[in-house]
């Protein structure tokens, strides 16, 4: 009795394990290329003159406060 219940587990798990190889690898590609498009989109508004022009009035506004 106690056979046919080890074959199921065992069958289920090398199901599972051969069901999953591979996927963590591409899931870190997937995020790696999108957290690289956001650095690029993020990189570009940053370095955008209206942007740049907004950081620095904040920037020398934050500096001429007085205490």
């Amino acid at each position: 009795m106690r056979a046919p219940v080890h074959e199921l587990r065992s069958l289920y798990e090398r199901r599972t394990l051969r069901q999953d190889s591979g996927m963590v690898t591409s899931e870190y590609a997937v995020g790696i290329i999108a957290a690289v498009g956001l650095a690029a989109v993020l990189y570009k508004v940053l370095t955008s003159g209206q942007v740049a022009g907004e950081l620095q009035d904040i920037v020398k506004r934050a500096l001429s406060v007085r205490m």
